[in-house]
């Protein structure tokens, strides 16, 4: 009877010890979320490489950049306001208030026009956001793009420089549509494929896009030397304040902690890649591409630590709207 005793609490000590040694996949979900967590150190680390060897992250050219309804739209809605009314009149503003050069100002307005970046998806996930949410308003906005930024980069950036709409909304075209098209064709014809690659997508996304932002800085690393320090704080300032204003429209009009956050990051973080493939494409002043490239640093950093922080703070209410 002892023996047999004996033979249970064995099995039972084995299992618990099995239990608390995690398996292959877990590890790999743990390691995984802590890589995650490090987002602010990758985007950091890949702005500094980029400006101090440029070469080593200049392989992927400009050309290369070209290359769903919900039951409640109302977060969408507010979230579209944000990023096609608060910062385009941000960057307008501080151009005005700081007294920029004609090419600075352009580039900062150029860069206010653009649409959420794919990297506010990634932020929104470390934040605990509205994951679903963030990619509607993204594909909103990244859609809405092909009319939008040419036509409120005209209208706004057209009293410095001549701006041609069209040439403008061909590229945002193709900028948008093509990326788009591939996604949900891929997601429509190897739904399987998608689904076993779903898991390493956050971290693959993160490395992604650490190369596609570290990438311009590489390509503008000389004239970053001689004229970023004169486009640091007009973009500091205009990503700060997206970031703020974009959490405080939602919270006013009644929306809960998650959706807030969400729109804040969706408003502060713009797509720099975009501005930065249109700037050099469209304007010959070099100093229209530096609020973008700039833009790179500070505000995938910046999001990236706002991301972390909030992802350490709990949220105590989940409600879309009052």
């Amino acid at each position: 009877m002892q023996q047999c005793d004996r033979a249970v609490a064995t099995r039972a000590s084995s299992a618990a010890a099995g239990d608390a040694l995690p398996t292959g996949p877990a590890r790999l979900e743990k390691l995984a979320d802590v890589l995650t967590m490090m987002f602010p150190l990758w985007a950091l680390v890949s702005g500094v490489v980029a400006g101090r060897r440029p070469a080593s992250l200049n392989w992927i050219t400009g050309a290369q950049f070209e290359a769903g309804c919900v039951s409640n739209p109302v977060p969408i809605l507010c979230g579209f306001a944000a990023q096609y009314a608060i910062m385009p009149s941000l960057a307008l503003a501080i151009s005005r208030a700081l007294g920029l050069s004609p090419g600075l100002s352009v580039g900062l307005i150029l860069l206010g026009c653009c649409p959420g970046g794919q990297a506010s998806n990634i932020a929104t996930y470390v934040a605990n956001g509205d994951v679903a949410l963030s990619v509607i308003m993204t594909a909103a906005s990244t859609l809405a793009a092909t009319v939008m930024t040419p036509l409120l980069t005209s209208t706004l950036a057209g009293r410095f420089v001549p701006v041609s709409t069209a040439a403008l909304a061909a590229s945002t075209v193709k900028l948008v549509l093509l990326p788009t098209l591939a996604g949900v064709v891929l997601n429509e014809t190897l739904p399987g494929l998608v689904g076993r690659v779903r898991p390493a997508m956050p971290l693959l996304a993160i490395l992604l896009t650490v190369v596609l932002c570290a990438t311009p800085v590489a390509q503008v690393a000389p004239l970053l030397a001689l004229h970023g320090a004169s486009a640091c704080l007009p973009v500091l300032l205009l990503h700060t304040l997206g970031y703020f204003f974009g959490y405080l429209l939602p919270r006013v009009l009644g929306f809960g902690e998650r959706t807030s956050r969400t729109v804040s990051i969706e408003t502060g973080m713009q797509s720099a890649a975009m501005g930065y493939a249109l700037s050099t494409k469209h304007f010959a002043d070099v100093l229209v591409a530096m609020p973008s490239a700039v833009s790179i640093l500070f505000m995938v950093w910046i999001g990236a630590a706002l991301a972390v922080v909030w992802r350490l703070v709990p949220i105590k209410d989940d409600r879309h709207a009052a």
